[in-house]
């Protein structure tokens, strides 16, 4: 399934230069995520009910274009690495101008994490079935996991 959000940006995102600050892509980002999880039915409610949540390990940004400001973008979601039971998750947004150029790509990996025990878990099956047929990036790749 695509994912893809589209956004009016806000004077607060850009910086002295008249472009837009660079941890605002990271903000978008997060947000297209939270809205991925809202539109195919997981809402803050079912994170607190199911003592789970996503956590980032790394964040990593590719800036390609500037966005200037007035400028409206758009952001995908894409699966690019996924374990074999769902418990950590790669997942790649891809920013867009107005115009429709890529302006960034911004790359995280992550996983799900008890919220009582405070330790990486497997999610419930609601939340591996949308990453699971969630659209992959052509790289695609399954996370191997060490023995423990």
């Amino acid at each position: 399934m695509n994912f893809t959000v589209q956004f009016t940006t806000r004077w607060a995102d850009f910086d002295a230069n008249i472009h837009m600050r660079h941890t605002a892509y990271n903000d978008y980002a997060a947000e297209a995520r939270l809205r991925f999880f809202n539109k195919f039915g997981i809402t803050i409610h079912d994170f607190t009910k199911e003592k789970v949540g996503p956590i980032l390990f790394e964040e990593n940004t590719k800036f390609f274009k500037e966005i200037h400001l007035g400028e409206d973008i758009s952001v995908n979601l894409k699966i690019t690495g996924l374990s074999a039971k769902g418990e950590r998750w790669k997942i790649q947004h891809e920013v867009f101008n107005s115009q429709g150029k890529l302006s960034a790509v911004i790359n995280v990996y992550g996983a799900w994490l008890d919220l009582v025990k405070r330790k990486l878990t497997v999610p419930p099956e609601k939340f591996q079935q949308i990453f699971n047929d969630a659209e992959k990036t052509t790289d695609f790749k399954e996370i191997p996991l060490k023995s423990e």
